[in-house]
């Protein structure tokens, strides 16, 4: 049986004189361009009985999907999301009579062609019953903005421990704790800053509809490091 005094003692949280422990928080903030863009599209459809909501919203669905693949490696990701159809009921009269059909598929395409971003979205936007929300701005998980921040936010603490032992007049010893309290974008998917209108680029597809495409300035993106950071440092002379 373990006596008391060859217990282990519990490690002093704020250390001794002749180690004290010193605290610090870094922190880093970067301000960089996109990598990819997502718009959401939202094709509708409605019809007196079901078939024909049904018939219409896939044929409206596939004309979004063949426009949005004739772009190629612009688009980097495709997927379709909810799908529904529903009865709408009459308001007046006995019973539960159906009056229409509403049907509705939502689909998200993930973009890094800034260039025919525009395009795509003007020529989405002008099928029949057609909805496209965005673009919504975004960096990858594996961007290496996120590694600089991160590493930047540790120099900062590093460098932050250095100054104050410097002010005591020592020098720091050793680290003892580094904490990542979180690194991440404050807006992962962002409304576009601003859009105008513009007569450039992919010109021969967009004669078709006749309208212009939207030019979309890509909206900034901000990454946050923050790491906690304990330091022991030699003794001052106080």
């Amino acid at each position: 049986m373990t006596s008391a005094a060859e217990e282990p003692r519990p490690a002093t949280p704020y250390g001794t004189p002749d180690a004290p422990r010193l605290a610090v928080r870094g922190e880093a903030h970067l301000e960089v361009d996109p990598e990819i863009a997502r718009i959401g599209v939202t094709v509708m459809a409605r019809g007196t009985d079901r078939r024909s909501a049904l018939d219409d919203l896939t044929r409206r669905n596939a004309t979004a999907l063949d426009l949005i693949k004739t772009y190629g490696q612009a688009v980097e990701h495709l997927e379709t999301g909810a799908f529904s159809i529903s009865p709408e009921l009459t308001k007046h009269g006995r019973g539960e009579r159906i009056r229409a059909y509403h049907g509705r598929v939502h689909t998200t395409a993930e973009l890094t062609d800034f260039t025919a971003l525009g395009e795509l979205t003007t020529r989405l936007a002008d099928l029949d019953l057609t909805r496209v929300d965005g673009p919504f701005w975004a960096l990858r998980p594996t961007s290496p903005a996120h590694r600089q921040a991160r590493q930047q936010a540790v120099r900062e603490a590093v460098q932050r421990a250095r100054e104050y032992a410097e002010a005591l007049g020592t020098t720091l010893a050793a680290l003892v704790e580094l904490a990542d309290i979180g690194a991440e974008s404050s807006e992962r998917y962002a409304v576009a800053a601003s859009s105008r209108m513009r007569s450039a680029g992919y010109a021969g597809a967009i004669e078709e509809s006749g309208a212009a495409p939207l030019d979309l300035e890509p909206q900034r993106q901000h990454v946050y490091a923050h790491v906690n950071a304990r330091f022991t440092m030699a003794p001052p002379e106080l």
